[in-house]
């Protein structure tokens, strides 16, 4: 290959697409991000969770597999970043609560098959649950527990990355791109999260509704909790993830096309299993109500990989789009260098269609 600078268009810009041209960069491409809005998006209303581990399920290896290698990198990932802020982590553990029986039974199940794929879980009762969260409801009958399950502030993150982009000379375009043709860069990563099929038909993105609340502490309220906590209640998942001034508690889930208004009846079903969780949060200040689109695949999985000799795409992340940024960073720099990474064997678009080429 031509030892002369290569250049690349990054479309999008939430942590995604700022993780690769933060990447792409420090690897010595030319490159340019564009993006209306920058670091707006899905990626500012979410939790931050980091929880592959206790999420799988008997049957979702590939998720499994891509989750676990991003998590791994994690640590090195924010580590780098901490020249351009402060540490982007809230916590370093998560805590699954079952509420009834069944939900005993699905924790027991996540343990058993996570254990057999290399991976360590910690089953605990009811009086070890209470013994390290005290601040959690009586109702609670086990607990799956998961060391190195961290958490992030996602809006810490965002604020890093676009100063790492900039102290690694990528050019922030703030505008809408309409069609990829208008680019003239070597190579294009497209990262346009629910905007993605606007400009390479084909691809299988949808926006899916979540809706988040954000609480601060007040003078005097039960202490947060100490990890991640999450749960399922009424058959809705729920979490709280701590911050340094509170609590982010979610999250809902509809289809409801581009609506991203936050609903009272969102609201009310977030403060309710939130409260079943840990029954003293309604003493926080509600001081947030957000919702945003997350770009969901028909199967839950990413789609990275290349479309043409011109395009990468890396969008489709879902709900798991922090978790996955660096593995997805290292994938999609390794595509633009002529590679592949294993670890996101699985998420290649072609198992869709991918639509139109361009030259």
């Amino acid at each position: 290959m031509s030892t002369q600078t290569r250049s690349v268009a990054v479309v999008g810009g939430g942590v995604i697409g700022l993780s690769i041209a933060w990447q792409a960069a420090r690897d010595g491409w030319a490159v340019q991000l564009y993006d209306p809005a920058v670091g707006t998006g899905a990626s500012w209303v979410a939790g931050g969770m980091l929880a592959p581990l206790s999420e799988g399920w008997p049957g979702e290896e590939t998720a499994l597999t891509i989750g676990a290698a991003s998590l791994a990198r994690w640590p090195e990932f924010a580590a780098r970043l901490e020249t351009f802020g402060p540490s982007v982590f809230t916590g370093d553990t998560s805590l699954t609560v079952a509420l009834d029986s069944a939900d005993a039974q699905d924790l027991n199940t996540i343990a058993e098959w996570v254990s057999a794929q290399g991976h360590e879980l910690q089953v605990l009762s009811r009086s070890e649950v209470r013994d390290l969260e005290p601040m959690l409801g009586r109702g609670i009958r086990s607990g799956l527990m998961a060391v190195g399950e961290s958490a992030v502030d996602n809006r810490a993150l965002l604020t890093a990355l676009q100063a790492a982009c900039i102290a690694s000379g990528v050019e922030l375009i703030e505008r809408t791109v309409h069609d990829l043709a208008e680019l003239d860069t070597d190579q294009i990563v497209l990262t346009a999260g629910i905007a993605s099929p606007k400009l390479w038909p084909g691809l299988p993105v949808r926006p899916v509704k979540g809706e988040i609340l954000r609480l601060r502490g007040r003078p005097g309220v039960t202490p947060a909790p100490s990890r991640t906590i999450r749960g399922s209640v009424h058959g809705r998942p729920a979490y709280l993830v701590p911050r340094g001034d509170g609590i982010v508690v979610g999250a809902t889930q509809y289809e409801s096309g581009d609506d991203t208004q936050v609903t009272m009846a969102g609201v009310r079903d977030l403060i309710n299993d939130a409260e079943a969780l840990m029954p003293a949060i309604g003493e926080y200040e509600l001081y947030e109500c957000a919702a945003g689109l997350r770009p969901m695949t028909p199967d839950n999985l990413p789609l990275i990989g290349r479309v043409s000799e011109r395009v990468v795409v890396s969008t489709g992340h879902g709900r798991n789009g922090i978790l996955l940024t660096p593995v997805t960073a290292d994938a999609t720099l390794a595509l633009l260098n002529g590679t592949s990474l294993v670890e996101v064997k699985g998420t290649e678009p072609q198992r869709f269609g991918t639509g139109k080429e361009i030259s």
